[in-house]
């Protein structure tokens, strides 16, 4: 994955564009051996880029056009880590019934999940943030030839995170509290066990 500084640099360097994914786990929020064939990842943007109001491809994948909303990504160098929200309008959702195409709301895919886990709500369901520059994404997003030529390999790094709760549900939203991968309740750090052989002040006091 290339860090696109020489890109970023330029005086007018590609857009980044802001995607999403959600992926669900067997057994957890999918019943044991997907016995219906169900997508494990939802992909998704929410059209503030590129003004796309449709589908953006991305490495070959589908990102669809949804009512949502993310925010609180933003990093500081002191203080509490950051934990996002995402906030999807209840209208509609990330999910099709397979027997009519249609999107279903939020509370209908949370209900569906739950039959699978009491009470989960997409609790430790994967979310990340991929963030490609313009440059990067497929030739079939434009119309004639792509502009950028070569779709590149630019991107930002990609932003890993677990849903932590259900913070709202009513009729127009459904808002869910992430975490970052590091900062989840009872997880170690570091994962390493510190030892005299590679730090000898280990334990001792002036």
């Amino acid at each position: 994955m290339a860090i696109p500084f020489s890109e970023l640099n330029k005086i007018n360097p590609s857009s980044v564009i802001e995607l999403f994914e959600i992926q669900l786990t067997v057994g957890k929020h999918i019943a044991t051996g997907n016995p219906l064939g169900l997508p494990t990842i939802y992909r998704f943007h929410a059209g503030a880029n590129m003004n796309s109001f449709g589908e953006i491809r991305y490495r070959s994948n589908s990102y669809q056009r949804v009512a949502v909303r993310a925010e609180g990504f933003e990093k500081k160098s002191g203080g509490v880590i950051a934990r996002p929200t995402i906030t999807f309008s209840n209208l509609g959702g990330i999910i099709r019934d397979f027997s009519t195409n249609q999107l279903i709301t939020m509370s209908d895919f949370l209900q569906a999940v739950n039959t699978v886990t009491p009470n989960n709500d997409l609790i430790d369901a994967k979310f990340t943030r991929k963030m490609p520059l313009a440059s990067a994404l497929d030739n079939t997003n434009f119309v004639g030839n792509n502009p950028f030529g070569t779709p590149s390999t630019n991107r930002l790094k990609d932003e890993i995170y677990v849903i932590d709760r259900k913070a709202v549900e009513n009729r127009q939203i459904v808002q869910f509290d992430l975490v970052a991968a590091h900062d989840l309740e009872n997880k170690i750090i570091p994962q390493r066990v510190v030892t005299r052989d590679l730090f000898p002040a280990v334990g001792t006091f002036i």
